[in-house]
């Protein structure tokens, strides 16, 4: 399965070698590139639960597949949702369910830095889309 051209970029950016405090820099300014959400959109009913932080998800179908948006009051999360969204962004429903989180986030050398509690919420976050998504 081809990768989305933002993931490809994602995957080049984050392949390089390079130090976790490098890393996590980067993730920053990935995070903040994330567009806003409204007051409205950050609602309880838009909250992802399974997050230590808070995290918001949107998400509307868009000629066959997907397109998501998401906030979160971390900084380091911004960084994780929105490598999250480029992967997942421009996908059909079916495809969402089947994503393997973890190797995406091996792929890009973050799965060692992910903790417990961070890999579940990228989860519960994936779990969430394809709730909306309906898969």
């Amino acid at each position: 399965m081809s990768l989305p051209a933002a993931a490809e970029t994602a995957l080049h950016t984050f392949s390089q070698p390079i130090s976790w405090e490098q890393r996590a820099r980067l993730l920053m300014t990935w995070g903040e590139q994330l567009a806003p959400l409204s007051e409205d959109e950050r609602s309880d009913t838009n909250q992802v639960s399974g997050c230590e932080s808070q995290v918001w998800l949107v998400g509307a179908p868009h000629n066959g597949s997907w397109q998501f948006r998401a906030a979160s009051d971390a900084r380091l999360i911004r960084g994780l949702l929105a490598l999250l969204l480029v992967r997942v962004n421009g996908l059909p429903a079916a495809e969402l369910h089947s994503l393997d989180l973890a190797d995406w986030f091996t792929q890009l050398g973050l799965a060692r830095h992910l903790s417990p509690s961070r890999s579940n919420g990228l989860h519960a976050v994936l779990k969430r889309m394809a709730e909306i998504a309906g898969a």
